[in-house]
């Protein structure tokens, strides 16, 4: 019997990669078949909740209705634009979705709202929410991305404030660096303001197998699966830490800090030293952001914060590292454009000295 030989990481990921892109195809012309449905379903005036339906699930992230109904944030937002917009102003609105945070600057006295939104569908429910406020005389949607606005054509000056929440468990994954740089450079009058002002991101060394396990695999009913890991997500990933089993194996640190009010670069790599108070097994850096919408109000999503939308942000080692109580472990932190990634580079093997432990 002629045993065949294992592929190549090469020849594997080559073929990997070829049933990715028929996958993708396969999925393009589900895509087309749904959107047909939905052309004759217009033409032949037959369109309803189904034909929506359809479409939604196709091109809506389901958060959206999570995110509306977190209390937190949309207070914080509330505030933040009652308490700094000024009256008669012009407010531009980076990713309208429902029109919410339009709505809210409209009514804490904005004299003229822009509010962009890159996803038609959304830029249309905007539209028809704000037009049964009765504001469309004082609110444009604009179905386009932030960075298609020019001063003199979409908009005819620039803007007095910038408000936007595009932002994910890890603060960065959804373009909120590039979006808000854009905006202040072209789109924002020299002394305009800025909402959120700024940001921090926190993490800690955690210990966590269960969530490890939501996005890696060894062995499963006894056979080697770990070809799966090829299909990994890179980067930070979203979990709800409170509801997995963990167990902290360091304080809190500051990983990075923003300051949109100025330029903030695209890539950010710094080594954090995390000092562990536990000895354990560490999986990854877990990470939460800290928003700071200006005017005393900021917005906080920390692991025991059960009640905000936002999860946390898992940032996996590429494997495993064994830590000690009092042993300081570097890892380089990298913040490139949408994503997070942590990378262990350092762990002191020597045990603190006692006069060290006694000033601590």
């Amino acid at each position: 019997m002629t045993m065949s030989r294992p592929l190549s990481a090469t020849t594997s990921y080559e073929r990997l990669a070829a049933a990715g892109v028929r996958a993708q195809l396969a999925r393009i012309e589900e895509l087309v078949t749904s959107t047909r449905a939905a052309v004759d379903a217009i033409a032949s005036g037959t369109v309803d909740q189904s034909t929506l339906g359809a479409l939604a699930a196709n091109v809506i992230p389901r958060w959206h209705f999570s995110m509306l109904n977190d209390r937190e944030r949309n207070d914080a937002y509330a505030t933040a634009l009652e308490r700094q917009v000024v009256p008669g102003s012009h407010v531009l609105d980076i990713g309208s979705g429902s029109g919410l945070l339009a709505l809210a600057a409209a009514r804490a006295g904005a004299g003229r709202v822009t509010t962009c939104e890159a996803n038609p569908l959304l830029a249309e429910v905007a539209r028809q929410i704000i037009d049964t406020q009765g504001l469309t005389d004082r609110i444009t949607v604009l179905a386009t991305h932030s960075s298609a606005i020019e001063i003199g054509r979409e908009i005819a000056t620039p803007a007095d404030m910038v408000i936007s929440e595009i932002v994910d468990c890890g603060l960065v994954g959804e373009g909120i660096l590039p979006s808000i740089r854009h905006a202040r450079r072209e789109l924002l009058a020299p002394d305009g303001t800025i909402l959120p002002q700024g940001a921090k991101l926190y993490g800690q060394l955690m210990e966590s197998s269960a969530v490890q396990r939501l996005n890696h695999v060894e062995v499963a009913c006894g056979f080697d699966v770990s070809l799966m890991n090829a299909l990994a997500t890179h980067g930070h990933f979203p979990t709800r830490l409170a509801t997995w089993p963990h167990c902290a194996l360091s304080a809190p640190v500051e990983l990075l800090s923003f300051d949109f009010t100025r330029d903030v670069p695209e890539q950010q790599n710094r080594s954090v030293s995390f000092e562990p108070t536990t000895s354990g097994t560490a999986h990854a850096v877990v990470a939460w952001f800290e928003l700071d919408l200006g005017a005393g109000v900021v917005l906080r999503t920390t692991p025991d914060n059960t009640a905000t939308h936002w999860m946390q942000a898992f940032l996996p080692f590429p494997a495993p590292v064994e830590v000690a109580a009092g042993r300081s472990i570097e890892v380089e932190l990298r913040c490139v454009s949408t994503r997070l990634s942590a990378t262990p580079t350092r762990v002191c093997t020597e045990a603190p000295s006692t006069t060290q432990e006694a000033t601590r």
